[in-house]
């Protein structure tokens, strides 16, 4: 388990790529600073689906959610542009032998990671979809802020807002749908996409 933690603690340090790619200083934000976002998103979502009425496994979303991205702990964070270049099957690959390894040690908990895993990777689940969103709405809310401390020039990341399918329905899609419509709104105007 030690080794597993210690592990873990590049993704503090990690800086999320995208960022760095349009410019913006180094340790604008690390990759464990967005699952953390994810984190919280993702609880929020899961409590507010639970006043809707809908069942979901809290615990479950909590737990993938945390352990989403540890996979660039050993690979890095590899942008969408990325994977034109490796290809989506290769990055997947990669992305799943890195968790493995890295989950490998850690005898009490692998089965149960490497199931989360695979089911966020392969959406099968309305925790894991609810997670996918989490990541969305966490990537959204970080461009808000820094759009609104002055950062111009991240319009392509609002174009999953108007058009992103996460495959819910129901109450899911709706509460989705309206922090989507609450984000957009909360825009700067001098941001804005005309």
């Amino acid at each position: 388990m030690l080794e597993t933690l210690i592990e873990l603690q590049r993704l503090k340090n990690l800086d999320r790529t995208g960022w760095t790619l349009r410019g913006l200083v180094p340790g604008t934000e690390s990759v464990a600073a967005h699952s953390f976002g994810v984190g919280v998103t993702a609880m929020m979502l899961a409590d507010a689906l639970t006043a809707a009425g809908v069942q979901i496994d809290t615990e479950r979303v909590l737990r993938m959610a945390l352990l989403h991205d540890w996979a660039e702990a050993r690979i890095g964070d590899m942008p969408k542009t990325a994977t034109q270049y490796f290809g989506a099957d290769n990055r997947k690959r990669a992305e799943t032998a890195a968790f493995s390894d890295i989950v490998a040690g850690v005898a009490a908990g692998e089965t149960i990671y490497r199931g989360l895993f695979e089911d966020y990777e392969q959406r099968n689940s309305l925790e894991a979809r609810l997670v996918k969103a989490a990541d969305v709405v966490d990537l959204l809310v970080e461009v808000l802020a820094l759009e609104r401390a002055g950062a111009r020039g991240l319009d392509e990341f609002w174009e999953v807002a108007r058009t992103g399918d996460f495959q819910l329905d129901g109450a899911a899609q709706r509460i989705l749908n309206d922090l989507l419509k609450a984000l957009l709104d909360a825009r700067p105007l001098d941001s804005k996409i005309d």
